[in-house]
């Protein structure tokens, strides 16, 4: 097989965008596009990936990382001067280059291969990816020899009317024999209106120079959308999310109604989970298999384990184990773990905190800053003041605690093994353990007070 490389284009602010982000950074299904780009050319036998910046530089490298190379591209003079960038890493290497747009994330890994392939086993110098375009006003035609071959790209406002009634488009993605891409890139003229140098000029040059040109069409016109405005954004998002969505479905979980239910393009799900309508999972998020979500649920990077249910509540950045019972109107805050068979009811809110095993909060109640041991019991209404106006501190409920309605542990205060809390308590020292702590006022009751009120009013 060949060396392979890929340059990826990544240098435009995207003033359409009309953001103070920059293009390629707008995220798609929770995730830059030009990362979804990348990530689509890593599933490729690619040995070197270069992608050219220039708006927005370091936000770029800071997203993507080590994932790739980059070149600077100072002055956006068109897109065969941002290919020119990346002469410096690949001039002189033998191998064929993919040449991809970081503004077009639904371009698919299973297409990108097929390209480079046919262009491999053409022996081509270029290699063009086409789409079907039932309305294909605005784009560049490609028309072909009786051989299949590429005999020419012309652009909407040049092409005469049979050649506009070509659906065949050009849509800006391209394999080039490496070498041939460089010296060619050497020979591109700028005289245009613009005065830019525009890399379809290269296919024109290897033309003329009788090389072979060929072009793989794409069944799906949806994938090459290449995003330059917010309408081009929501686009993507819409096929995106139906792409992820009915992968899911064909690896056994069950979404009772996908249109109304947003999964973000990292997510993993387990077989024979069922995801309810109104549902939102996002982020690095992990759920185990037999577990329901939703309906109304908002999930963000949590890692859920296997039979779990969470019901009209929202969870972010925390562990919940398996067989774990959440909501409906839970709030599981950052940080939290929740281990297995816990079960977190109506209006109850997790904040930092552990929740050992087969321990319950049923209904509203807030555990922030907690350590709760196995099989204890909150009662309705009672909450652990972990915040004296400028730290936060500890409350620590150890196994096998009852926490009676209506109780404040006002911390940092420890609650020992098997220690009992009496209704409407407000607990200011630690409790030894198997103690009964009771902390409130005696309760006096005065006779016909109500009588004599009245009657003096």
């Amino acid at each position: 097989m060949n060396n392979r490389f890929a340059v990826i284009l990544a240098a435009g602010q995207g003033t359409r965008m009309k953001s103070k982000l920059y293009k390629v950074l707008h995220p798609v299904c929770g995730k830059p596009m030009v990362q979804h780009v990348i990530d689509h050319v890593k599933e490729l036998k690619i040995e070197e990936i270069v992608t050219v910046i220039g708006h927005g530089a370091e936000k770029v490298q800071e997203v993507l990382g080590d994932s790739c190379e980059y070149v600077l591209q100072e002055q956006q003079l068109g897109t065969a001067h941002a290919v020119m960038q990346a002469e410096g890493a690949l001039v002189s290497k033998k191998g064929t280059t993919l040449v991809i747009c970081g503004d077009t994330p639904l371009i698919k890994a299973e297409t990108m291969e097929a390209l480079l392939s046919l262009h491999e086993d053409s022996k081509a110098k270029a290699t063009i990816l086409t789409a079907h375009a039932e309305n294909p006003a605005g784009y560049g035609r490609v028309l072909r020899n009786e051989q299949g071959n590429v005999e020419k790209i012309v652009e909407h406002k040049d092409a005469s009317a049979e050649e506009r009634a070509v659906k065949e488009i050009n849509t800006g993605t391209y394999c080039f024999d490496n070498e041939a891409l460089f010296a060619a890139l050497k020979k591109v003229s700028n005289e245009n209106a613009q005065n830019e140098y525009y890399l379809p000029d290269v296919i024109e040059i290897l033309k003329a120079e009788g090389e072979i040109v060929t072009a793989f069409q794409t069944e799906d016109f949806e994938e090459t959308l290449g995003v330059n405005d917010r309408v081009a954004l929501s686009q993507a998002e819409q096929i995106m999310k139906k792409r992820i969505n009915e992968a899911h479905m064909r690896n056994g979980v069950t979404i009772i109604d996908p249109s109304s239910t947003y999964i973000e393009a990292d997510v993993i799900i387990g077989r024979d989970s069922i995801i309810q309508p109104g549902s939102m999972i996002k982020g690095q998020s992990v759920i185990g298999e037999d577990c329901l979500i939703g309906p109304n649920t908002e999930i963000s990077s949590c890692e859920i384990g296997s039979g779990t249910a969470i019901r009209q509540s929202a969870a972010y950045d925390s562990q919940i184990g398996s067989d774990v019972q959440i909501g409906p109107f839970a709030h599981i805050r950052p940080e939290s773990d929740i281990q297995d068979e816990v079960k977190i009811g109506n209006f109850v809110e997790i904040k930092k905190a552990v929740f050992g095993k087969g321990s319950k909060a049923s209904h509203l109640s807030y555990i922030g800053d907690a350590e709760v041991g196995q099989n204890v019991n909150i009662g309705c209404g009672s909450i652990t003041v972990n915040y004296d106006g400028k730290k936060k501190h500890l409350t620590k409920i150890e196994d096998d605690v009852f926490i009676g309605c209506n109780s404040n542990l006002v911390a940092p205060v420890t609650i020992a093994k098997g220690a009992y809390v009496a209704a409407g308590s407000t607990i200011t020292q630690d409790v030894p353990a198997e103690a009964l702590s009771v902390a409130r006022a005696r309760q006096v009751n005065k006779e016909d007070y109500v009588k004599k009120l009245k009657f003096n009013n």
